[in-house]
């Protein structure tokens, strides 16, 4: 799931909360996504965070 799912069932401002509360360096650049973007973005969040990508997708999944 990405950013355009979780904006359509109205949860991705409560996602976006539980990253930055796992990980209080994010900032609200680095939780931007821009439709289409989806790997850019999740390469951008694996050099900030040290995930491999399937598990940054499990993660952002089960918040």
């Amino acid at each position: 799931m990405h950013e355009a799912e979780y904006r359509a069932r109205g949860n991705w401002n409560e996602v976006k909360g539980k990253m930055k509360q796992a990980y209080g360096d994010l900032s609200d650049d680095d939780l931007a996504y821009d439709e289409g973007q989806e790997d850019e973005w999740l390469g951008k969040l694996q050099q900030r965070i040290g995930k491999a990508k399937h598990e940054l997708k499990s993660w952002i999944d089960s918040l």
